[in-house]
């Protein structure tokens, strides 16, 4: 198992590049049955769950089957393809997977973000009300203070009046 932790906050095409490429020799030198993704799926700054994305091998979701003639019921239709169906993978492969490890590195960038953002928004948040409890103790106690000298006036008057 590949594992990643030195990227940062700012991923880019080269780091996707950097991960993606030992992934691709091996799955095609037969090392490894599959690949999969672990990252940080980014819904929303508050919604971020962990998931799992299989890269290779590559599968078709259901239900996209293709889009020519057979897909639509009618008749199948051969198609020639210049370069090879191989030789189009050769080339969309690694781009495919690149792209892949990208989206991951740039989702999971942008969870810890809306995750961070998050959290220091709560902290303010929390502050704030810390802040409005401390200055209600405060102008308790001082208006105490005041009332205390007060008293102690008028008590001092009505001795020197009495």
């Amino acid at each position: 198992a590949l594992e990643r932790t030195d990227i940062g906050d700012k991923p880019t095409a080269e780091h996707a590049a950097e991960i993606a490429q030992p992934l691709i020799d091996a799955y095609v030198a037969g090392e490894l049955a599959s690949v999969d993704l672990v990252q940080a799926r980014f819904v929303s700054a508050l919604q971020t769950p962990p998931a799992t994305v299989r890269i290779l091998p590559v599968t078709t979701a259901e239900g996209q089957g293709g889009s020519g003639a057979a897909g639509q019921g009618g008749a199948s239709r051969d198609y020639i393809l210049a370069p090879s169906a191989e030789a189009i993978l050769e080339q969309l492969l690694p781009l495919y997977v690149r792209n892949s490890v990208y989206r991951g590195l740039v989702e999971t960038a942008a969870a810890e973000h809306g995750a961070r953002r998050t959290a220091m928004k709560n902290a303010t948040d929390n502050a704030g009300e810390i802040l409005e409890v401390l200055k209600r103790t405060y102008n308790r106690q001082r208006q105490a203070g005041i009332t205390q000298e007060i008293a102690e006036i008028v008590g001092g008057a009505a001795a020197l009046q009495g």
